[in-house]
């Protein structure tokens, strides 16, 4: 589960950035909160919402938005990987790395690390519109060979 300050911003960036898709959606306003889960679509195209849809899924992103964070400015999570350390990162791999960096280059996604910087050239992190870090690896049935 991550915590986000925006939940809007969240939704836009985990869909439309990364191709998830919105599976369901717990509302407690008594709570003053709102659980979103997302997932990658079931190879059958599945995209239905409710919770037989999520059962059987092999994994499920749980975003949480606390209601007002958004209208304050100065508020901010702790990403996990600012001091002291903590959480780090999730990880979603795709079926063409550079396709999928030349596409997020296009989106003008922020980067913590492009595919071509530093010495691992088989990696390359997002940073999602909380400081959360996403990395993003070659599917390996694709290349046939290990990522690392």
């Amino acid at each position: 589960m991550l915590r986000v300050k925006d939940s809007e911003k969240s939704l836009k960036f985990y869909q439309e950035v990364l191709g998830m898709k919105l599976l369901r959606t717990n509302e407690n306003k008594a709570g003053g909160f709102t659980l979103y889960f997302l997932g990658y679509p079931t190879s059958e195209g599945g995209s239905a919402s409710g919770p037989e849809t999520t059962a059987d899924r092999e994994g499920i992103l749980e975003l949480t938005w606390n209601h007002g964070t958004e209208k304050d400015e100065s508020f901010k999570y702790h990403d996990g990987n600012s001091e002291p350390q903590g959480f780090g990162h999730i990880c979603v791999s795709v079926d063409n790395i550079e396709a999928a960096c030349e596409r997020f280059e296009s989106l003008n996604v922020n980067w913590k690390k492009r595919l071509t910087d530093g010495r691992m050239k088989n990696v390359a992190f997002l940073l999602d519109p909380d400081g959360y870090w996403v990395e993003v690896v070659q599917n390996e049935r694709f290349t046939g060979k290990a990522n690392f």
